[in-house]
């Protein structure tokens, strides 16, 4: 079993891949990407390698303008 991460902790300029990201937030990854492509939710970091990744700033920037609270 996976250590948890101590979302409470992270520095804004950590980096969130999807899977960690679904654990927090209060829908399914076809809904993540859906609110991407219409603007609703952060735009991903592309980074080398075919990854994509979320700064943890924006991710729980969105979080708390949208009332959700990081458990």
């Amino acid at each position: 079993m996976a250590t948890p991460i101590p979302f409470d902790r992270l520095p804004d300029a950590a980096l969130l891949r999807e899977r960690e990201m679904i654990q927090i937030l209060p829908f399914s990854s076809p809904t993540l990407w859906r609110r991407v492509k219409t603007g609703e939710f952060p735009q991903p970091v592309r980074l080398p390698g075919r990854m994509t990744c979320w700064r943890w700033g924006d991710v729980r920037d969105w979080l708390d303008s949208h009332g959700r609270a990081v458990a």
